[in-house]
């Protein structure tokens, strides 16, 4: 619900601050005071294009701000909102729009920075306005399918199955799509495949198998070494040289003669214990070493193959992930995806075959949708009808027509239009085609009239001048219908009709004066009395007298009257 409308500099519109109520909020005043004017800078705040000629005369720019109270189910409105990261935790949108004659603009949405364009994609769930010169959201077909649609729950229903079906077709359809896309690459796929697991395969490797060729390979590439020390250990522990006794020939001389002291005193025994030991641990490890000597053997063919193995491994971990085991798993991927391809013919006829199946089931709820549409537009057509002849449109013609069309959405397979004659001879013609701004304005009123109880949609309703060509009982009968509106949602109203005025929650009398050099509107909330002149002044001219006066009170009464009666329609069907 708009809360409050401050603007600044626009036109004729120095600095007014007007402040809105719930139900119907009428303006009226004289030609040419500038009502049309706080319409337009309501549709700055909703994204409408301004120029630099609305900026008044002697400043340097214009600013509009309006205040919203946010629809408690407005959900979708808060997902678009933090699309953003706009916050709106206190369920007010606080909307700034900013134009300076240097062509510069900003857009402030809860002090947020934004673009004009996303300033318009909000529009919808603010505030809809109709009137001569606007793009009604009426002529939207998304807001024509909402107006079919909503409230009825056997349609609601079959729409949620056939969305259910309608998701698992595309998801096959789009599964195939990409299988078929990569048909094409298939062959040279397969190819590389091929050679990959033919490469790892051959080289037959083994878990762990290149740290073993690495200890080989560092031992074969250091014999000469090996053989030297180990040469010179078995000589030092066991064979007499130029550099003296062995280690061994020296330790059985320790041995012989602790045994001959051990003959004659116990006091080294324990000593003698250990030399025995260390000799025989000693002449072991002598063994241990001969034996090591004698199995050196410098074999250089058998390191180049070695060298030869060790190479075909590291260049196979180079390309496969840096690891045996990398290796491996890449070549158990490699057969997983051969053995998939081999298959690939059976999946797609498996897909092919699943597809059909469900556009069968598709088309038979697609169908279903088409047949339950139908209904309820031949049903909603007939009330607009009857509705637009009560509005002074006696020869009216207004249908719904469904017509199915061979691609599937997510909404059916209908297209969806709504037509209108005005006269008996002419021809039916989608709303968008009339050209009368007040036919569109009273189509509307028709069918917000019909569908008020179950419009959910939080955006407030402006009726511009609806009253075009309005006259006797058919002005009387679009007063009603727009304060039974106001009774499930806000409206705003520009009127020229006493009687639409004299519904009003709210009545904003907009008039113009000299200030100064130059010409300024101003907007009042009328008293009680004050609203009886001005609906007086609406009903017999400027001149009110006493009869006019009198004629004005009997028309607010009626009015109140009507309006306790809407007020019960209206708690009877919430």
């Amino acid at each position: 619900m708009l809360k409050s409308l401050h603007i600044r500099n626009f036109a004729l519109l120095e600095e007014v601050s007007v402040e809105f109520g719930a139900g119907l909020n009428i303006l009226t005043g004289e030609t040419g005071a500038g009502k049309s004017i706080l319409i337009d800078a309501l549709g700055a705040i909703l994204g409408q294009r301004i120029s630099t000629d609305a900026i008044r005369s002697g400043c340097d720019a214009l600013r509009v701000e309006a205040v919203f109270s946010l629809h408690a189910d407005a959900r979708e409105l808060a997902a678009v909102l933090a699309e953003q990261e706009i916050d709106c935790e206190e369920e007010e949108l606080i909307i700034v729009r900013k134009v300076s004659r240097a062509g510069k603009s900003s857009v402030l949405v809860n002090g947020s920075h934004v673009t004009v364009g996303f300033l318009r994609s909000l529009a919808p769930f603010l505030v809809d306005i109709h009137g001569q010169n606007e793009n009604l959201a009426l002529l939207r077909e998304d807001s024509q399918r909402r107006l079919l649609e909503d409230g009825d729950g056997t349609l609601a229903q079959l729409l949620s199955a056939y969305r259910g079906v309608y998701d698992a077709w595309r998801e096959k359809r789009a599964l195939r799509e990409e299988r078929a896309e990569t048909v094409q690459e298939i062959g040279e796929r397969l190819d590389m495949l091929r050679w990959q697991e033919q490469e790892i395969s051959d080289a037959d490797l083994q878990e762990g198998e290149d740290e073993e060729l690495e200890t080989e390979i560092r031992r074969l590439s250091h014999m000469e070494k090996l053989v030297d020390h180990a040469s010179e250990a078995s000589a030092r522990l066991s064979e007499d040289g130029s550099a003296g006794a062995a280690v061994l020939t020296a330790l059985a001389v320790v041995r012989r003669d602790l045994g001959e002291i051990a003959r004659y005193d116990a006091g080294l025994s324990n000593a003698q214990s250990m030399i025995e030991e260390a000799y025989i641990s000693l002449q072991e490890a002598s063994y241990e070493v001969r034996d090591y000597c004698e199995s050196l053997d410098a074999d250089p063919a058998h390191l180049d193959h070695l060298q030869t193995r060790m190479d075909v491994i590291d260049r196979l971990k180079k390309k496969y992930g840096g690891t045996v085991s990398a290796v491996l798993e890449r070549l158990a991927s490699v057969r997983a995806e051969l053995e998939s391809i081999d298959n690939y013919d059976t999946d797609m006829a498996q897909l092919d075959k699943e597809i059909a199946a469900l556009a069968r089931d598709l088309a038979e709820r697609a169908a279903e949708l088409t047949a339950c549409r139908r209904d309820i537009g031949a049903q909603l057509s007939g009330e607009i009808e009857r509705e637009l002849q009560e509005l002074g449109m006696s020869k009216a013609r207004f249908h719904i027509e469904v017509t199915p069309e061979e691609k599937y959405t997510s909404n059916g397979a209908d297209s969806l239009r709504m037509l209108f004659s005005a006269n008996i001879g002419e021809a039916e013609k989608p709303l968008e085609k009339i050209a009368s701004g007040g036919e569109l304005s009273r189509i509307a009123l028709a069918i917000k009239t019909i569908v008020a109880a179950r419009d959910t949609s939080g955006a407030s309703m402006v009726f511009d001048e609806i009253d075009t060509g309005v006259g006797g009982r058919t002005a009387q009968m679009v007063a009603e219908r727009i304060a039974y509106v106001a009774g499930y949602k806000q409206v705003l109203c520009i009127t020229h009709l006493p009687q639409i005025a004299c519904m009003a929650d709210e009545h904003l009398y907009i008039s113009k004066s000299v200030k100064g050099d130059a010409t300024v509107t101003q907007v009042d909330l009328l008293s009680e009395e004050e609203r009886m002149h001005e609906i007086a002044r609406m009903a017999s001219g400027d001149d009110v007298t006493e009869a006019a006066l009198a004629n004005a009170r009997e028309m607010l009464a009626n009015a109140q009257k009507k309006q306790v009666e809407f007020r019960k329609k209206t708690v009877h069907r919430k």
